[in-house]
């Protein structure tokens, strides 16, 4: 069965064929520019094209979108993408883009936590775990003993009077060209702020700056639980998708 994983996101939607065996991608991935604004037809074609640019027939694709989900369809939030989102039938909508192919839609921090309990950084750990993924935004994903608590969404959060990833996403440190010790304090702040609240056990920071993770871990001070970089990096959303289609 061949199962592909596409991770939509407020700048760019990514997918490929993923190894389910080895939680890794089984090709290089692909990727094309969200476009602007990000309708859902817009973004359907966005998707269709990713898929159809690797060659052979494919069996089912999961697939993430920036915001809640709920009954694995219908779109509640839409923080990265055009408001028209909102009450939108997304497995409707994308298996019809695709042709009628079988179709999982669920929340893009929720995808890349399944993949790291499964195969990264959260594998075998119990307690609450939580995932935080910077990019456009911040995503969550809250684990309790391995089971995820969906649509999470702590970005929102009110962090100095305003929604946390306005505070301490990749993109404003991008944005404003914070140096990497100034970032790290907010994110410090953010993290507390989240601490406080779920004393989880382990944070888990994903998102593409995983990879830059020795820039800014090191300067994070003051939180009690173990913080690590996800192993998965920015794949995660890609594998965890792909897992939860494979389920179907």
């Amino acid at each position: 069965m061949k199962i592909f994983g596409v991770d939509i996101g407020g700048s760019g939607i990514k997918g490929a064929p993923v190894d389910l065996e080895r939680g890794d991608l089984a090709e290089e991935r692909f990727k094309v520019l969200t476009p602007h604004p990000a309708t859902p037809d817009g973004v359907a074609d966005g998707v269709k094209q990713v898929v159809e640019h690797f060659e052979g027939a494919c069996d089912r694709v999961g697939i993430t979108f920036p915001g809640v989900v709920t009954g694995g369809s219908t779109i509640r939030t839409a923080a990265n993408v055009d408001k028209s989102w909102i009450d939108v039938d997304a497995r409707a909508l994308l298996s019809e883009k695709l042709g009628g192919l079988p179709v999982t839609v669920l929340n893009d921090a929720d995808a890349a936590g399944v993949a790291e309990m499964e195969f990264g950084a959260g594998r075998g750990r119990k307690g609450t775990v939580l995932l935080l993924t910077f990019g456009t935004g911040i995503g969550s994903a809250l684990f309790s003993d391995g089971v995820l608590v969906p649509n999470t969404e702590l970005g929102h959060l009110e962090l100095d009077g305003h929604d946390a990833e306005r505070r301490a996403s990749t993109k404003v440190k991008e944005d404003h060209d914070l140096s990497w010790e100034h970032w790290a304090r907010r994110v410090q702040k953010y993290l507390a702020h989240v601490e406080m609240l779920f004393s989880p056990e382990l944070f888990v920071i994903g998102g593409g700056v995983s990879r830059k993770a020795h820039k800014f871990l090191p300067l994070i001070e003051g939180i009690k639980a173990e913080i690590v970089p996800a192993e998965l990096q920015n794949n995660a959303g890609i594998v965890g998708a792909a897992m939860t289609a494979s389920r179907l």
